[in-house]
């Protein structure tokens, strides 16, 4: 059973930064991409980032390109969104996935088999 654990989250100024881990289990996940979403109070989950799990290409959001860095830890099976220069905007709860599709479709939710349970994100003005 696939079981993903995310950490990291918290009460930070705007300017500010954070990093969020996402710890993976249950299967190796090579040929799997590793995504990170978010979804704000009133608003739908919304992709973040992604990295495919054995080449380390990645994908972001145009909102947090620049800003944002995924990067995985294969011995430790864990991903990592580095979040500097936060702004306001940015909070919300954050949720690690993963999915089997190709990458052409890494931006979207419903490919994605396998949720942690979020972490919250707050970023004050």
């Amino acid at each position: 059973q696939v079981q993903l654990v995310e950490s990291g989250g918290g009460l930070v100024q705007a300017g500010g930064s954070l990093r969020l881990s996402c710890a993976a289990s249950g299967r190796t996940f090579g040929g799997y991409v590793m995504g990170w979403f978010r979804q704000a109070p009133g608003k739908e989950r919304e992709f973040v980032a992604a990295i495919m799990w054995s080449s380390g290409r990645t994908a972001y959001a145009d909102s947090v390109k620049g800003r944002f860095t995924i990067s995985r830890d294969n011995a430790k099976s864990t991903a990592y969104l580095q979040m500097n220069s936060l702004k306001p905007e940015d909070t919300a709860v954050y949720y690690c996935a993963v999915s089997k599709a190709s990458w052409t479709a890494v931006n979207r939710l419903r490919d994605y088999d396998y949720w942690g349970q979020g972490t919250q994100v707050t970023v004050s003005s």
